[in-house]
C-alpha cells in the first residue's frame, strides 16, 4: 500500500530539493552544507534499511550449521558410552530425570540464543544510524540558535560580541522555516528504521529523535511568530 509506508525515494527527493531551495536563498551558507549532508543520510539510511529488512541468510546458514554440528557431536559422544543396566532407587531415577531436564533447557537456551544473534546485529546497525541522526538535529539547532527577531526590535542595541546580523526579516524567516524543514525531514528519514524493523528499542530511539526535531521545531516556530507580529 503506497499511503502505507514511507517511500525513501520521495524522502531523498524532498530532501534534495530543500537543499536546492536552501542554495538558491542561501548560496555558500551553512545551512545548505547541512541541507547536503541530510540528503547523504537520507541515502545512507534507505540503503541500511533496506538491508536490515531483508533476512539474513548467511547468518542464518552458520546458525543452522552450529545447531546441527552441535546436535552431532551430543549424538557421536552419546554412541561412544556405554551404560550398565543397574538397579536404582527413586531418588537416583530423580537426579538422572533433572540433570535430564536441566540438560535440555541450557541447550534450548543456547539455541535461542543463537537465533537472537541476528535481531542483535540488526538492531545495532540501527541505532548506530539514529546516533547520526540525533547529532544532525543538534547541529540543525546551532544554526538557529544565534537567530533572534529581537533585532527587528526599535530598542535593540547590539554589543561588540552580538553576532552579525545581514539577514533581512523575510531572509531571517526564510532561514528559520528551513531549519523547520531540516528537522521534520530528519524524524522522517529517522522512521525508515523503525518500518523496517519491529524492535523495541529500535522505535524508542525513533520517537526519541522525533520528539527531539518537534520539540525544536516549536522553539523556531515561536521566533517565526515572533516575526510575524512585528511585521
Amino acid at each position: 500500500m503506497p499511503y502505507r509506508t514511507l517511500d525513501p525515494e520521495k524522502i531523498i527527493a524532498t530532501a534534495a530539493n530543500l537543499e536546492r531551495r536552501i542554495g538558491e536563498r542561501f548560496p555558500g551558507s551553512g545551512l545548505e552544507n547541512v541541507g547536503h549532508e541530510l540528503v547523504m543520510l537520507a541515502r545512507d539510511t534507505a540503503k541500511s534499511a533496506d538491508e536490515i529488512a531483508r533476512p539474513m541468510w548467511w547468518l542464518r546458514v552458520l546458525i543452522a550449521l552450529a545447531v546441527v554440528g552441535g546436535g552431532l557431536v551430543f549424538f557421536l559422544v552419546g554412541s561412544f558410552l556405554t551404560f550398565k543396566r543397574i538397579e536404582t532407587d527413586g531418588f537416583n531415577l530423580v537426579q538422572g530425570i533433572e540433570a535430564g531436564i536441566n540438560t535440555l533447557v541450557l541447550i534450548g537456551l543456547g539455541v535461542f540464543a543463537l537465533f537472537r544473534i541476528e535481531e542483535r546485529a540488526k538492531r545495532h546497525a540501527a541505532l548506530k544510524g539514529l546516533h547520526a541522526m540525533r547529532s544532525l538535529v543538534h547541529v540543525i539547532d546551532m544554526h538557529q540558535l544565534t537567530k533572534d527577531p529581537v533585532v527587528f526590535s526599535s530598542d535593540f542595541k547590539p554589543t561588540p560580541s552580538s553576532p552579525k546580523r545581514t539577514m533581512s526579516r523575510v531572509d531571517l524567516k526564510r532561514y528559520l522555516d528551513y531549519c523547520s524543514e531540516l528537522l521534520s525531514l530528519t524524524g522522517k528519514v529517522a522512521a525508515l528504521y523503525a518500518q523496517s524493523l519491529a524492535d523495541h528499542d529500535v522505535l524508542e530511539a525513533v520517537n526519541d529523535i522525533e520528539n527531539l526535531a518537534t520539540n525544536l521545531s516549536r522553539k523556531i516556530w515561536q521566533k517565526i511568530m515572533l516575526l510575524e507580529s512585528r511585521g
